[in-house]
């Protein structure tokens, strides 16, 4: 979890739970090129903010660098909002501080809420497939 600078145990738990395929959430995804990581993203209950009532969640969006821009966030959003349709939830929310880009994938601005520690508001979006 070093691409996002957050310490592997906070999301050890839930990619062991991913991997037991208990539920439709938790569950992560990877984008690969010749055999290495070049994106993935997660979807979890809650991705640490006050709004406990909008889950599930698109968490931990991300791209290597020299990847970026060559659609690979889109297409792994595009595929995670499919899946998880396919797996009985059509609704997902994502927290954000970017403007813009998730509106390329289908994604709606939907309020304001507060994240765990942080001082201001950030951007939450919704999906539904």
């Amino acid at each position: 979890m070093q691409k996002w600078g957050i310490p592997l145990d906070a999301y050890r738990e839930s990619m062991e739970e991913c991997l037991r395929a208990k539920s439709p959430v938790p569950q992560w995804y990877v984008a690969m090129e010749n055999d290495n990581i070049i994106g993935g993203l997660g979807v979890i209950d809650n991705d640490f903010h006050d709004r406990k009532d909008l889950a599930p969640n698109v968490c931990a969006v991300y791209t290597e660098e020299g990847k970026r821009g060559s659609g690979v966030a889109g297409a792994l959003l595009n595929y995670v909002c499919s899946d998880m349709k396919e797996r009985g939830i059509s609704t997902l929310y994502l927290l954000t501080d970017h403007t813009s880009f998730y509106e390329r994938y289908g994604w709606e601005f939907f309020c304001m809420v507060q994240g765990d520690g942080e001082a201001g508001l950030s951007r939450m979006y919704i999906h539904r497939s």
